[in-house]
């Protein structure tokens, strides 16, 4: 059984904590080519334990009057100018009542200028740089300019060799960039675990991130564990669903998954997962659910 309390993604860790600051500053730098050089402009507002709908949000702080959301993703998510909406709105939520603005007053109010970023380190072959928009979510046959919200995402490929620029800029995501690929390639010949202990020898001394890596290896172990762990359930999911012949059948399933993992109910996800008896369980509660609702 895998210890989920290591589940963060390595990129949340190095680019989303107190203690790593300067490399969330080195980040914003590169991405939005400013030069700030005082880490404690950045103040870390990520909502860890708010789940809304499933999802929890990766990284978000402000500097001066911009708040900007970062997301990691694996894989190319049309939904994220959505899902970036949703976030959004929690943590102006936040934010006006931390500084306890009146929204309900006759005076103009002043929040953040959202800059929202995606950063994508799938397989899937992808531009540097890629626009995603809300309006593109709206259907066919409607009039998108009408909509009275807009929302834009940029989605920046940070795999290896990719973004050049962006990645001079930002050492961190340099070094990020290239660990991910030396796993890549010894997943090839090994598992999971030889993989990312052979990556993490082979990093060069110089290497900013290297230290973390080091003094952190268990913890960075079981995090990719997890990772191809709910990857691999993803595609049993799928394939479980083709094989019924249910398109829905699938997504119930991957939706019922992600749902306990967000709620915390782990080892309920986890024997979801390979107890066939309590899946049917679960899958028929739900539906009488859904029935009584109706």
């Amino acid at each position: 059984m895998l210890n989920y309390k290591y589940k963060d993604r390595l990129f949340i860790n190095l680019f989303g904590r107190e203690e790593h600051k300067e490399w969330v500053l080195s980040l914003y730098n590169a991405v939005n080519g400013t030069s700030y050089t005082d880490k404690d402009v950045i103040e870390i507002n990520t909502m860890e334990d708010v789940v809304y709908m499933g999802m929890k949000n990766d990284v978000s702080f402000l500097l001066g009057h911009e708040i900007s959301i970062y997301e990691h993703q694996s894989t190319c998510n049309p939904n994220m100018p959505l899902r970036m909406l949703v976030y959004l709105g929690r943590l102006y939520d936040k934010y006006t009542k931390q500084n306890r603005l009146n929204v309900y007053g006759d005076t103009q109010i002043h929040i953040p200028l959202p800059q929202l970023v995606v950063f994508y380190n799938g397989l899937q072959d992808m531009p540097d740089e890629k626009e995603l928009h809300l309006r593109d979510a709206f259907p066919k046959g409607m009039d998108k300019d009408k909509a009275d919200v807009a929302v834009r995402v940029r989605m920046l490929n940070i795999n290896y060799d990719h973004n050049r620029e962006l990645m001079e800029s930002c050492k961190p995501l340099s070094e990020y960039a290239w660990f991910i690929d030396r796993i890549r390639k010894h997943r090839k010949t090994t598992d999971v675990e030889s993989a990312v202990d052979e990556a993490i020898d082979e990093m060069p001394k110089e290497f900013t991130i290297r230290n973390y890596l080091i003094g952190n290896r268990t913890e960075v172990k079981m995090g990719f564990l997890t990772e191809y762990n709910e990857a691999e359930t993803m595609e049993m999911f799928k394939e479980e669903g083709r094989e019924e012949g249910r398109e829905e059948g699938r997504e119930e399933l991957v939706d019922i998954y992600t749902e306990l993992k967000s709620a915390g109910r782990n080892a309920d996800a986890d024997r979801f997962m390979t107890d066939v008896t309590y899946r049917k369980q679960v899958l028929a509660e739900r539906s009488k659910n859904i029935r009584v609702r109706k």
